[in-house]
């Protein structure tokens, strides 16, 4: 026919991950289905979201055997371990980081949007100039009148 479009070929999350690792990622395999994927000292867990669709779930700068990732402290960023130790981020940490992204997504095959295109981004965020701000002090106009 004339007018019959072709479809897009879906790709296997197993055939996804074996691009990962012809992209120069060290892959290894988690008990719970999952892979930690590492290159030039990043690491991510990637996870298959259903319909053979990867999601790359947390990326973060190796620190000893864990994976810290960012938190955006407003005036800095800073990696944060699953055991709790914090440390500021550097600038080539944060340039490792998003281009391990960039190369995961692109050997994933997932789309890169634009807001995380321009820089390195962080899910997390802790300004302390708002601290506490969940639980303001009454303001003398909100009291209410006794009846």
């Amino acid at each position: 026919m004339f007018f019959r479009r072709n479809l897009p070929k879906v790709t296997a999350f197993s055939e996804r991950i074996d691009h990962l690792r012809s992209a120069g990622f060290t892959l290894e395999n988690l008990p719970d289905g999952r892979v930690k994927a590492i290159k030039h000292g990043v690491a991510a867990i990637i996870g298959d979201e259903g319909a053979n669709q990867p999601d790359i779930e947390r990326a973060g700068i190796v620190v000893g055997n864990e994976i810290a990732t960012l938190l955006s402290g407003g005036y800095q960023m800073f990696l944060v371990t699953p055991s709790g130790k914090k440390l500021p981020a550097q600038a080539e940490q944060l340039k490792a980081l998003h281009q391990f992204e960039d190369d995961a997504k692109e050997a994933l095959g997932v789309d890169n949007l634009y807001n995380t295109s321009l820089g390195t981004t962080s899910r997390d965020h802790a300004y302390d100039r708002v601290a506490g701000y969940s639980h303001p002090k009454p303001r003398p106009w909100d009291k209410k009148v006794a009846q």
